[in-house]
């Protein structure tokens, strides 16, 4: 009886430090539960910008908004002009080239190109008013636009080919008033729309973000989380965490995943040892481009085909261009699965006057690393593919003047002479045209990073684990188990279980022989 009580109290007192293990581990804090307490509680400006008589003046420029804006806020002006959103440019070093200058302002990349020759149109985009590449213009501070990013009342917008100044139908007032911490709306105005339209060129990032379901993107739902771009890309002196590769070579100033969710975020041991050389981004984005296509291919060599003389659109049965006489011929994706390879997140540049080899596609951006570095991961990409035009006697690519500001200007999207648009960009930035162009195939490599799905719909081990066309088919240089495969090994596998089967047997039948042999003593003994 005593065994039998003994028994029951060891098994209650089991069961209640199971029960305590689960209460602490359900109400114990989290990376994911601290995301989820820390976003939706948004923070509000702490003034009420409508009462400052500065910002009550009647505003006819906007560089007097700006001067009103650093009569409180001095010095962030300051801050603006040596952050790259203000430079468009910043010093890396790249492997083999040195330390260079490199951005939107001296970069080539196979969308539009690049901005020399441009400026009016290209630098809508641009933090500043009336774009000028012009020492003078970088270093007057009433440049600087401040409500490109602070605006909170989702009235801003800058006009189209005007170097940045707002869209005449702004009120300048009202915007003053109602400014704050930058929103998704703030940042996604320009970084959603980059190469000319909607999700053209990231594929992660798009219009259907500035209000997503959880199923787009986890952490930026609206329905979930709710986090701004600020969130993760936060600022200290106007300068931003997180650098794009188009532009960027060093693994620095980078946004981490494992900033937040820590370098073991699964429950499960087996899950955690991938993070090794793993990006999370890779099980976690099984596909980009959601809700709106994204542009894979442009072919700038099929531009300038006019009908009746005048320029046209083709369209697909969704709507969206496939032709267009300024810019040439598209293939669009959606729900697209990523390419992969191994980054080290370092990255070498095309840069403008490089000599290329147009037997084979030009790697615009080349993205470092391989399985035996200890910093590189498998990363998902989106690979953009392109023709474009380039210099056939002195091998390197062309800058095209592509903005037209007026007829005979050699901008190619009036007058459609590539000829003429290649010698005005190349004057542009100051490289020799030998009057010969062609046009050659370019790639061009961007990180997926954003769209990051809910956990139940991530990669899956078998979409990798595979022979048969898995997502890492063309990935080379490594074992991947239930991927790869060895003749030699393979061989050996199947003799040692041939040996281990023919063991067995034996074994088994030399008991059977062995028990029939003692079995009649046994019995005579019985006697």
């Amino acid at each position: 009886m005593k065994k039998i009580f003994f028994s029951l109290l060891l098994l209650g007192a089991i069961l209640g430090l199971v029960l305590m293990a689960l209460q602490k581990k359900s109400t114990e804090s989290t990376p994911l539960s601290d995301l989820k307490k820390e976003y939706p509680a948004k923070t509000k400006p702490s003034v009420d910008h409508s009462l400052f008589p500065e910002l009550k003046k009647k505003f006819t420029r906007p560089q007097e908004v700006t001067a009103a804006c650093i009569s409180c806020h001095n010095g962030r002006a300051e801050e603006v002009m040596h952050s790259t959103h203000w430079n468009w440019e910043r010093l890396e070093y790249i492997e083999g080239k040195g330390i260079r200058a490199i951005g939107k302002r001296n970069i080539l990349n196979n969308f539009c190109i690049g901005i020399a020759g441009s400026e009016k149109s290209c630098t809508r985009c641009h933090v500043g008013y009336g774009y000028e590449n012009t020492t003078a213009y970088f270093t007057d501070s009433l440049n600087v636009d401040c409500l490109a990013c602070h605006d909170n009342s989702g009235t801003y917008m800058k006009a189209s080919e005007k170097a940045g100044m707002p869209d005449p139908s702004v009120n300048l007032n009202f915007v003053a008033q109602h400014v704050g911490k930058p929103t998704r709306t703030d940042c996604g105005t320009c970084h959603f729309f980059g190469g000319g339209g909607n999700n053209v060129k990231h594929g992660d990032l798009e219009e259907a973000l500035f209000d997503p379901t959880r199923n787009v993107d986890v952490h930026m739902a609206s329905d979930g989380v709710n986090m701004q771009c600020v969130d993760c890309h936060t600022a200290q002196k106007h300068q931003m965490l997180g650098k794009m590769y188009s532009v960027s070579s060093m693994n620095r100033n980078r946004v981490q995943c494992e900033t937040c969710h820590g370098s073991m975020p699964h429950i499960d041991n087996v899950l955690n040892d991938h993070t090794l050389k793993v990006a999370c981004q890779t099980c976690h984005i099984p596909v980009y481009a959601k809700v709106n296509p994204t542009k894979l291919f442009w072919d700038w060599s099929q531009a300038g085909r006019l009908k009746d003389g005048k320029p046209f659109e083709e369209k697909d049965s969704n709507g969206t261009d496939v032709y267009m006489s300024i810019k040439g011929a598209f293939v669009w994706g959606k729900n697209v699965k990523p390419e992969y390879l191994w980054f080290n997140g370092t990255a070498s540049h095309y840069l403008v006057g490089d000599t290329i080899d147009s037997s084979k596609p030009v790697k615009i951006n080349t993205l470092y690393g391989n399985y035996d570095d200890p910093d590189a991961k498998i990363y998902p990409v989106k690979v953009h593919r392109g023709k474009q035009i380039y210099d056939t006697q002195y091998h390197y690519l062309i800058q095209p003047k592509l903005f037209s500001a007026k007829p005979g200007d050699g901008g190619f999207w009036g007058d459609f002479n590539w000829n003429r648009a290649a010698e005005e960009g190349m004057k542009k930035i100051n490289l020799p045209y030998s009057g010969k162009y062609g046009f050659v195939q370019t790639e061009m490599y961007w990180p997926v990073n954003h769209m990051v799905s809910p956990k139940e719909q991530a990669v899956s081990c078998t979409e990798c684990h595979t022979r048969d066309n898995g997502r890492l088919a063309h990935l080379n240089g490594f074992y991947l188990p239930g991927r790869d495969y060895d003749a030699s090994v393979e061989l050996f596998g199947k003799g040692i279980l041939l040996l281990t089967l023919a063991g067995v047997v034996l074994h088994g039948g030399a008991r059977i022989v062995m028990k029939r042999k003692r079995q009649p003593k046994a019995d005579k003994e019985a006697k």
